[in-house]
Parts: C-alpha cells; sequence; structure tokens
C-alpha cells in the first residue's frame, strides 16, 4: 500500500534527523496526530505540504511522490 511507504520514509529520514513528531508538525503548523497517521499508514500528507515537508526532511521531493507509485 501506498500509504505505508509514504510513512515509512518520513519515519525514517525523521527520526534520523532526531526530530519527533511533534516538531515536524510544528515545523509543518499542523498537530502531531497528523504526524502519527502518516507514518502509520492511515493517510498521507496533503499535497500541499509536499514541498515543505520535502524541505524539512532534507530530502527530493521526488523521493516522497515516488512512493505513490503503484508496484
Amino acid at each position: 500500500m501506498q500509504n505505508d511507504k509514504v510513512g515509512n520514509i518520513i519515519r525514517k529520514t525523521r527520526l534520523e534527523q532526531k526530530m519527533t513528531q511533534k516538531q515536524l508538525a510544528d515545523k509543518l503548523d499542523i498537530s502531531d496526530k497528523a504526524i502519527s497517521k502518516w507514518e502509520r499508514g492511515s493517510g498521507n500528507p496533503d499535497i500541499s505540504l509536499i514541498l515543505k515537508l520535502s524541505d524539512i526532511l532534507g530530502i527530493d521531493v521526488r523521493e516522497l511522490l515516488k512512493a505513490y507509485e503503484k508496484p
């Protein structure tokens, strides 16, 4: 499922940067519950957050978008 792929990328990268879900959420001006939801595969970030999310995590936006591709 694509939700799992996106969530795994976000979680892995966030942890590599020693950032909490709350810290990431604050930088995105959203709730930490949303971050938790993404990382559990229960949802995905809104497309309007993808650029900012990739900047904060220091990853190429294409890496995040590739996770949405079907296998």
